[in-house]
């Protein structure tokens, strides 16, 4: 991965772990962006591109999904004080908020018992939707699903050689990511969710504490290795990387855990 996009990966990462940090308190786009030595214009580009939506809307979003938990957990809290601890002046502020983000009012969610979701919407680029069956979140799902699976193991990929690929064509380059895609979605069980965590870097998180699940999942990712896949007439072949790792750790932070998967890669390509 080159340094530019580690750069904004990294960014990326800061933002994501200052406003998890903050959701309970004022959170404006300048604080962040000063946080993560950025501009506010250059942290708004890279989350339209990354999760198509803006800081202040992600932040909504956040706070809206730790409200719904809130509310399934304690059935008596009342909606006033939740208003209040996630910023909003008003009953009536937070109730719009809250139906933007889960389509209905909080009562109305409450007395639904819906149960909690990682979020109402999935944003899935367009030609990765066409492309690839399965379901895939976006990184502004990734941290109650993180917290989850706590004890789940991850299984991290990337493409051996893009370079000579991207050398062909940029669009070959493209077609690479999105058949190292297709086959870890293939190697993956139902509910293991594949996601980006890089230009050509890849994580499977599982839904499963067994080491040995991962190590299969993985077996069956890399057992394609060498496997051409087809772009405009030619034939080009495709190696992956590929390592597991289990995240230990209580608390979580997007820079640690990127950064470990990140180690598990590199690993994998000694």
């Amino acid at each position: 991965m080159g340094n530019q996009s580690v750069g904004k990966l990294e960014v990326l990462m800061d933002a994501l772990d200052y406003i998890e940090a903050h959701l309970k308190e004022e959170i404006r786009t300048e604080q962040v962006a000063d946080y993560c030595y950025c501009s506010k214009s250059g942290l708004e580009k890279l989350f339209r591109n990354v999760n198509h939506l803006s800081v202040h809307d992600y932040v909504i979003r956040r706070r809206m999904s730790l409200a719904a938990r809130e509310l399934l957990a304690d059935p008596g809290a009342r909606l006033i004080d939740l208003a209040v601890a996630y910023g909003y002046g008003s009953h009536e502020a937070f109730v719009r908020a809250f139906r933007q983000v889960w389509g209905v009012t909080p009562s109305e969610y409450r007395r639904e018992r819906r149960g909690f979701e990682l979020f109402p919407r999935l944003t899935v680029p367009p030609e990765e939707e066409r492309i690839m069956g399965k379901k895939h979140v976006d990184i502004t799902e990734l941290y109650d699903l993180f917290r989850q699976r706590q004890d789940c193991w991850f299984v991290c990929c990337d493409i051996q050689g893009l370079i000579p690929i991207n050398d062909i064509s940029h669009r070959a380059g493209d077609a690479a990511i999105l058949e190292s895609l297709r086959r870890m979605n293939d190697a993956a069980g139902e509910e293991d969710v594949v996601f980006r965590i890089g230009g050509d870097e890849f994580a499977l998180l599982t839904a499963s504490p067994d080491r040995a699940y991962a190590e299969g999942v993985c077996g069956r990712i890399l057992a394609h290795n060498g496997e051409c896949f087809a772009w405009e007439g030619l034939e080009i072949p495709l190696t992956l990387y590929g390592g597991i790792v289990r995240w230990d750790k209580r608390n979580l932070r997007y820079s640690e855990l990127f950064a470990g998967l990140q180690q598990v890669i590199d690993g994998s390509k000694e």
